[in-house]
């Protein structure tokens, strides 16, 4: 059976590249002009999947994500795996939404670009105290890396020590969940006094 028989012949690859992962009009201007022109038919195929097209025009990226079913709906089985996020990355995930909401706010520049020096200074109050900077800054970049898998920053040619917070976030960060963020940081801190306060296991 051709699947595609209803649907334009240049939606294969735009699809294709959603399957794998986020699709930015940066990296590829013609396949992002080919997901322009196609949407319609994309978001509609994708739907027998149980997906949703997510694409913001204005920031220049798409992704699929799972759709909720409708009433009464059996839901498909997840063809977009959940990724369970240690505390460490989601609590600099959010603090890295909380800086690019500033950014938009007082007008800067459209790119967001932090030190890891910087990001350091940001999330260091919300970890168990300690002497060894060095293994601090081991741990940051650990989760910066896991945070650039999942697209949300990337670190800039020839300046490992720079990142750039991909715009994306905005849309996994939405705006409900940043405006419960003080909330979510006071918790984040109420943790980290915990754990400091915690006996330390003995063998």
């Amino acid at each position: 059976m051709d699947m595609t028989n209803n649907h334009p012949e240049n939606i294969s690859k735009p699809i294709i590249e959603l399957m794998k992962g986020v699709v930015f009009r940066e990296n590829d201007e013609k396949l992002w002009q080919q997901l322009e022109d196609t949407r319609i038919a994309v978001r509609d195929y994708v739907r027998v999947l149980g997906l949703d097209l997510v694409l913001d025009s204005s920031e220049g990226y798409a992704w699929l994500k799972t759709r909720e079913p409708d009433e009464g709906e059996d839901p498909l089985p997840r063809l977009v795996g959940r990724r369970q996020l240690s505390y460490p990355v989601s609590l600099m995930i959010a603090l890295l939404r909380k800086k690019l909401a500033e950014s938009d706010a007082s007008g800067d520049d459209t790119r967001l670009i932090l030190s890891v020096e910087d990001i350091a200074d940001m999330v260091k109050v919300f970890f168990p105290s300690s002497s060894n900077e060095a293994r601090l800054l081991d741990k940051i970049n650990t989760c910066l890396n896991k945070i650039a898998d999942l697209g949300f920053i990337r670190r800039l040619k020839g300046q490992k020590d720079k990142i750039e917070v991909i715009r994306i976030l905005k849309a996994f960060v939405d705006a409900q969940w940043l405006h419960e963020l003080d909330d979510r940081l006071r918790e984040y801190q109420e943790k980290q006094v915990t754990d400091r306060d915690s006996p330390e296991e003995t063998a």
